[in-house]
This record gives structure tokens, C-alpha cells and sequence, in this order.
């Protein structure tokens, strides 16, 4: 059995669906399970307080959940080109697993999501693949056999799923598919590592 961990960040819930087909993706292969996993919100004047069950939807994430997973989906909507403060702050607080080399060897990726066609999409995703190379993660993205990457006109990049969610804008079927193979691709890596013999 893999356990592919998916954690996200969402304001809105455009990124918590895409967690959801995601986590579909992972649960089409063979012994694989999705954990999907949220973050508190940050407070932008002192520390937040909150409590440690969240109101709605799936708990917070622990670095326990991190350090027994077996792959690692990373999801924000993008924030300025970058992944919103919530999920970077959780981030941050992983030193010891990378002393630890945890997650070292592991496949690992992201996925976001924007109001606007040009809203930084591929920069969002490239800054959140930077701390998986520092623990040693595997990066895995979406390669070109993937069909809907190269028809898609609204979200998708070979970094990550990403979504297009402008005011009237539905999750397209492109968008979908490529959530979907982006899990199914993390799953069936994290079943090969998980075997091969270590480096």
C-alpha cells in the first residue's frame, strides 16, 4: 500500500476540488490511497489562533502525515506568482524532516489555481517544487503523452495541474483529466520507490 499525501491551501474552494480529483487520480491505482489534508489560515498583523480541528472539510496537516507519506501533492491558488502564506508557513516549519531526510527519494509535486489566464500559474508552481528539491523529493509533473496538456485553453502546465477560475468559469474537462493523471502518475511512481531497493 502508497499513501500519496495531498495537501492544500484554499480561499475560495477551487483548490480543495482539485485536491478531491486528485485524490481520484492516486485511488485508480492498485493499493494506492489518497490523504488529503488542509493548513490553518495565517493572521498578516500577529500569530493566529485557531483551533486544531478545522470547521469544514479535512484536518490540518501534521508533520507526522508528511514524514509517513509515500508521495506528496502540494496545492495553493497562486498568490503574486507565488503559493499563499498559509501553505508556505507550513512549509517552513519542515526543517527537522529535512534533517532527517524524510522525505528524501519520495515523488513529489504541485498544483494551483487562478482567477486570471496570466496570473502566474507556472511561476506559483515552480516555487513550490523548490522546497521539495531541498528535502530530496522526486519531482513529478505532467509529461506531453498527456493529451489534454496540449488541447487545453484554460488551465494545465507541464509543472502541474493548474486551473483557470474566473467569475464564470466551470472546472473543465481538461483541467479534470489532467488532476486526475497528475494522481495517477504520483501513485504509480510512489509504488515503484517504494519497492526499488535503496540508493
Amino acid at each position: 500500500m502508497v499513501e500519496i499525501l495531498i495537501i492544500y491551501y484554499s480561499r475560495s474552494g477551487s483548490t480543495a476540488e482539485m485536491a478531491q480529483c486528485i485524490a481520484r487520480g492516486v485511488e485508480r491505482v492498485e493499493g494506492a490511497r489518497a490523504k488529503i489534508r488542509t493548513v490553518p489560515e495565517v493572521s498578516p498583523v500577529c500569530a493566529a489562533v485557531t483551533d486544531s480541528i478545522p470547521p469544514s472539510g479535512p484536518p490540518y496537516v501534521t508533520l507526522e502525515d508528511l514524514k509517513n507519506c509515500d508521495g506528496l501533492a502540494l496545492g495553493s491558488p497562486t498568490h503574486f506568482g507565488n503559493m499563499a502564506a498559509a501553505l508556505k508557513h507550513f512549509i517552513d516549519s519542515t526543517s527537522g524532516l529535512w534533517f532527517s531526510a524524510a522525505l528524501a527519494g519520495k515523488p513529489g509535486g504541485a498544483f494551483t489555481s487562478t482567477s486570471s489566464m496570466h496570473g502566474g500559474q507556472e511561476s506559483t508552481l515552480l516555487t513550490m517544487l523548490l522546497p521539495l528539491l531541498h528535502h530530496g523529493m522526486v519531482l513529478v509533473g505532467l509529461p506531453s503523452s498527456e493529451t489534454a496538456l496540449l488541447e487545453t485553453k484554460t488551465g494545465g502546465t507541464p509543472y502541474g495541474p493548474s486551473r483557470l477560475t474566473g467569475t464564470d468559469l466551470e472546472f473543465s474537462d481538461h483541467e479534470r483529466s489532467l488532476c486526475r493523471a497528475f494522481g495517477t502518475r504520483l501513485a504509480r511512481i510512489a509504488s515503484i520507490l517504494k519497492d526499488a531497493p535503496a540508493a
